[in-house]
C-alpha cells in the first residue's frame, strides 16, 4: 500500500501538533509495511502513484477540496478539528474581540484563511473554497471523505453536532514514542522540581496567563517553544510581564526537551483549547504530573489522572500546579499511556481505517 500524506503549507515552518503527528504517524506506517510520503498542500502531487490520499486539518479544507476533486482518489481525513470560539471570544482584543461580536465562529475562520493568503503568502487552493465559504467547505470535506479518522471520540462528537455530519468515523489517538519514553536516565539539575509549559508561543496556548498565575511563585518555570509567525507580539508581551522566576528557553531539540521532561516536577498546558496536548502525554510518561486545559478533548486521554484548571482564570491555573506539585507522581498512569496512547498503536488503528476505505478484510488472527 502507497499512501500520500497532504497537509498545510506552513507543516515544518510553523510547526505544530500536527507536524508531530504527520511525522510519527508515517513513521510507524512505514514500520507496518505502509509506504508513505508527505506533502504540504501546495506542491504538485503524483496522484497516480498513490492507493489513497490522507488529508490532515479538517478545519482547512481550503487545502483539501482541490486534492480531493483532482485526484479521484480513496482517501481518509485526519480531522484534528479544534474549536477556537472559547479563545476568540474571550482572550482576544482590538479588532479580533469585535470581529467575534458580530461574524460566527465560521465566517472567522474564512476571513483568518483569506488573511493568511494576503499577509503570509499562504495560496489558497481550492476557488470552491472562496464561493462556499468556510462551513459549506468543511461539510463538503466530511461528506466525500473514505472516513474520519478523529483522535478521540469526544473530539468526533464535537465535530458531528456542531456541523451536523455523521459519517463512518475510526479513532486514531494521538500518542507518544514509546522507544524514547524507555530512556528515564539523564537528568539535569537546572530543572530539577521545575514547572514546563512546552509548546509554540500563542494566545490559545495561553501562556500570559501562565506567567500571570505563576509570578513570583516558589516555582522555577520554564516555558520552551517559539512563537508563530502571527504571535510575536503576544510572545513580547509574554516577556514584558514575566517575573524573574520564568524563563522562556528557545527552541528545543527533542533531546533536549525529553530531558526536561524527565527532570521537571510538574508540566502544565493551560490553553483555551486541546484536542489532545501532546506535550502533556509526553510529559506524562517522562515522569511529569500534569495540569491540563478542561476545554476539549482532554479527559479522555487523562481521565483522573490529570489536574485540571480554567484558562481565563490564573488563579485557577495556579491552584492546580499547587496541586499536582505537591501530589506524588502516579507510575499506573505510565504504564496506561505506554499501553493506548504510542504512535505504534495510533499507526495500528490508522491503517486499519485505510483498510477500511480499501475494502481490505482484516487479517485473520
Amino acid at each position: 500500500m502507497k499512501v500520500a500524506f497532504i497537509s498545510r503549507a506552513t507543516l515544518y515552518t510553523s510547526p505544530g501538533g500536527d507536524t508531530k503527528q504527520i511525522d510519527m504517524t508515517a513513521h510507524y506506517l512505514r514500520e507496518l509495511g505502509v509506504a508513505v510520503d508527505i506533502f504540504t498542500t501546495d506542491k504538485s502531487i503524483p496522484y497516480s502513484e498513490y492507493d489513497l490520499l490522507h488529508f490532515f486539518n479538517i478545519i482547512r479544507p481550503a487545502d483539501i477540496i482541490c486534492h480531493m476533486e483532482r485526484s479521484g482518489k480513496p482517501n481518509a481525513v485526519s480531522t484534528i478539528f479544534l474549536d477556537y470560539g472559547a479563545f476568540e471570544k474571550t482572550a482576544q482584543a482590538g479588532i479580533r474581540k469585535w470581529m467575534n461580536k458580530v461574524f460566527s465562529e465560521d465566517s472567522i475562520e474564512y476571513i483568518k484563511a483569506i488573511a493568511r493568503w494576503l499577509k503570509n503568502g499562504e495560496k489558497i487552493m481550492s476557488k470552491e473554497y472562496f464561493l462556499w465559504g468556510h462551513a459549506k467547505s468543511v461539510k463538503y470535506v466530511a461528506q466525500h471523505a473514505g472516513i474520519l479518522l478523529p483522535n478521540s471520540e469526544s473530539e468526533y462528537r464535537r465535530f458531528a453536532d456542531k456541523y451536523k455530519v455523521h459519517h463512518k468515523y475510526h479513532v486514531v489517538p494521538n500518542g507518544i514514542d514509546a522507544a524514547v519514553a524507555e530512556k528515564r536516565d539523564g537528568l539535569n539539575e537546572k530543572y530539577a522540581n521545575a514547572v514546563l509549559c512546552a509548546a509554540r508561543i500563542e494566545g490559545r496556548k495561553n501562556q500570559l496567563n501562565l506567567v500571570r498565575a505563576l509570578n513570583d511563585s516558589p516555582y522555577e518555570v520554564f516555558i520552551p517553544g517559539r512563537p508563530s509567525p502571527n504571535n510575536i507580539g503576544y510572545f513580547e508581551q509574554c516577556k514584558k510581564e514575566a517575573g524573574p522566576n520564568i524563563h522562556f528557553a528557545g527552541w528545543l531539540s527533542e533531546e533536549e526537551l525529553f530531558e526536561m521532561y524527565r527532570s521537571a516536577k510538574v508540566h502544565v498546558l493551560p490553553s483555551y483549547f486541546e484536542t489532545t496536548g501532546l506535550s502533556s502525554l509526553e510529559a506524562a510518561v517522562m515522569g511529569c504530573n500534569i495540569v491540563v486545559t478542561d476545554r476539549g478533548d482532554t479527559r479522555d486521554y487523562f481521565g483522573d489522572h490529570a489536574w485540571y484548571c480554567e484558562p481565563e482564570d490564573p488563579v485557577s491555573i495556579r491552584q492546580a500546579v499547587d496541586a499536582a506539585f505537591s501530589a506524588p507522581y502516579d507510575e499506573q498512569f505510565r504504564k496506561y499511556i505506554l499501553t493506548h496512547f504510542t504512535w505504534a498503536k495510533a499507526a495500528e488503528e490508522t491503517l486499519k481505517g485505510y483498510k477500511e476505505v480499501l475494502g481490505i478484510k482484516p487479517s485473520a488472527k
